[in-house]
């Protein structure tokens, strides 16, 4: 997988958190840049996480599946995209209200934004791709959008937030689209 591709993945991961982090610059009313960092370092710290667990569990899954892992990297990638879709139109502002600077409510956060990360990295697993490369990439993309997505919040409110959510989806769906063409074609 060539590096272009990575980085699109590592986008297409990073709208989650870069949304949440929009809404929580929005709800914090005296934002310090130590907020918008502790914010951008949990997000990007749990982004680069859970791909690697994905990608450890399918280790060990890979040679039983090795015929249908294309299939599996674009069902898992276009799910996370026709989910991040599906919610960035029904969700409403006011369903997201936070309090992101609560170590337990930023954990959660965390958490929530990387599950999509997870299954990514299962999807590299099945591909034979290594990690390293993937999870620098994730958790730093996913750290700079965080930081910034804090303090574009805090200054423009929810205006972009699902309009991100919305072209993250689409380009991990795009993604899913390319891999299964390369496997079956090429």
């Amino acid at each position: 997988m060539d590096i272009i591709t990575i980085l699109f993945i590592a986008v297409g991961l990073s709208m989650d958190a870069f949304a949440v982090s929009v809404t929580s610059g929005f709800t914090i009313k005296n934002l310090k840049t130590n907020h918008a960092f502790k914010i951008a370092v949990s997000f990007g710290l749990f982004q680069a996480i859970m791909p690697t667990i994905g990608w450890l569990a399918g280790l060990s899954l890979r040679d039983f599946i090795s015929n249908i892992d294309h299939w599996i990297a674009f069902g898992l990638l276009s799910a996370i995209g026709f989910k991040m879709i599906f919610e960035s139109v029904t969700m409403k502002s006011e369903d997201k209200e936070i309090n992101p600077l609560n170590i337990y409510v930023l954990l959660v956060l965390s958490i929530a934004t990387s599950i999509d990360a997870l299954a990514v990295g299962l999807s590299l697993s099945f591909l034979k791709i290594f990690i390293i490369t993937p999870v620098i990439m994730i958790g730093t993309v996913t750290f700079l959008f965080s930081f910034a997505g804090v303090f574009i919040g805090n200054k423009f409110g929810h205006f972009f937030e699902n309009k991100i959510e919305l072209a993250g989806g689409l380009i991990l769906i795009v993604i899913g689209v390319k891999i299964l063409i390369e496997h079956l074609f090429f």
